[in-house]
């Protein structure tokens, strides 16, 4: 797979950021490869594979259907790109918005076959805490 321009990027992330709303882990597994790797900071080693993503993502969405994702902006890199992004979570009675990068590798047929998230999560840690 070559690099993805800007406006690719762009058009892959306007339909996979929609798919971590509302709680429905088995479309959002859909843009995953078979053999994906994933990683955030809660799975910190990562998880291999499209079955054990189906099982983090179900957790996860469920403890989060409400917070919505959006591209900053898409820089190309090799088999895909880094993807600046917003994060809008809820916590509580408030919400917490979140600035990261994640890298996107597609396979191929154009699924994710790798994906890191990165980002300070000290803010939504505090919040999180908050309500504990």
């Amino acid at each position: 797979m070559k690099s993805m321009t800007a406006p690719e990027a762009r058009a892959f992330a306007e339909k996979w950021l929609p798919a971590w709303t509302g709680n429905n882990p088995e479309l959002l597994a859909s843009f995953y490869s078979e053999d994906a790797f994933y990683l955030d900071p809660g799975v910190p080693a990562g998880v291999q594979g499209q079955t054990a993503l189906l099982v983090y993502f179900k957790k996860l969405l469920a403890y989060n259907p409400q917070w919505t994702w959006a591209q900053i902006e898409g820089i190309p890199m090799e088999d895909g790109f880094l993807n600046k992004w917003k994060a809008m979570i809820p916590v509580g009675s408030t919400t917490v918005e979140v600035v990261g990068v994640c890298t996107v590798q597609l396979n191929e047929a154009g699924k994710i076959r790798r994906n890191e998230v990165y980002f300070d999560r000290s803010q939504l840690l505090a919040e999180i805490a908050k309500g504990s």
